[in-house]
């Protein structure tokens, strides 16, 4: 794993005629959990809703970065909260605004998928992609992940090789795939519709640290909104943030 050599089943994948097949999740029952790391100094709340975080212009080597979320029973998980910050091609972060920044859901089949570019090197770091990861209802992991081969993966004192992606040259850029092994048991996706009725929190109005379920009904800057499914819920997730999670009544 350490050098990046073994791929995961879908990345070798390929068809009778060497067409490489659509990607597939792999898991096996009893995989490890994904370590957790620090989260940096680097984190901001708020980041937009999108998958996409390049911009026209903006220089770097193209990278994707797509996989899938399971339970620890190996169950693919939906509606998972996916939230991404890194440094751009010079090594630095957007302070001020929420370049490079964005979160995302995980679809019915567990998967996610984020486009991007290869991020900057800065000084004592070697090459990485932070990612805040919350299946509803549940903990926050606080993770990084890593690009195989890389020169001062052997000299980052937060370096984990549990948590190198697998990377391979695609055109004039770079894809990636990681899987996520949550400490959660499966079927923890969104209820559709949402139950009924509705719950209140207490003083019905959103707070963070709180564990929202499906149909709870809060307001927020003199605003209502249902839950759509249950979460925990943290700064920068407020309901006019992240529709995923909230509908506006009012």
């Amino acid at each position: 794993l350490a050098t990046g050599g073994v791929a995961l089943a879908r990345d070798a994948a390929r068809s009778g005629d060497g067409q490489r097949l659509t990607p597939t999740p792999y898991c096996d029952d009893g995989d490890d959990l994904t370590p957790d790391q620090m989260e940096g100094p680097y984190f901001k709340p708020n980041s937009p809703l999108r998958t996409n975080l390049v911009t026209p212009g903006t220089p770097g080597t193209p990278l994707t970065v797509s996989g899938y979320v399971f339970g620890r029973n190996c169950v693919p998980l939906s509606g998972v909260l996916l939230d991404f910050w890194q440094a751009d091609d010079n090594g630095d972060y957007d302070m001020a605004g929420y370049t490079f920044r964005g979160h995302q859901f995980t679809g019915a089949t567990g998967a996610f998928a984020l486009k991007t570019i290869v991020p900057g090197l800065y000084p004592g770091r070697t090459r990485h992609i932070h990612v805040k990861v919350q299946a509803p209802g549940e903990p926050v992991l606080t993770t990084q992940l890593y690009f195989p081969g890389e020169p001062r993966n052997s000299t980052d004192m937060i370096f984990d090789p549990a948590l190198l992606m697998n990377v391979r040259g695609a055109g004039g850029g770079k894809e990636g795939t990681f899987d996520f092994v949550l400490n959660v048991d499966g079927d923890t996706g969104p209820t559709d519709p949402p139950t009924d009725p509705p719950t209140d929190p207490p003083g019905g109005t959103w707070a963070s640290g709180h564990a929202y379920t499906s149909g709870d009904r809060v307001t927020y800057g003199g605003r209502s909104y249902r839950c759509l499914q249950a979460h925990t819920a943290m700064t920068g997730w407020e309901p006019p943030n992240v529709p995923a999670l909230w509908q506006s009544e009012s």
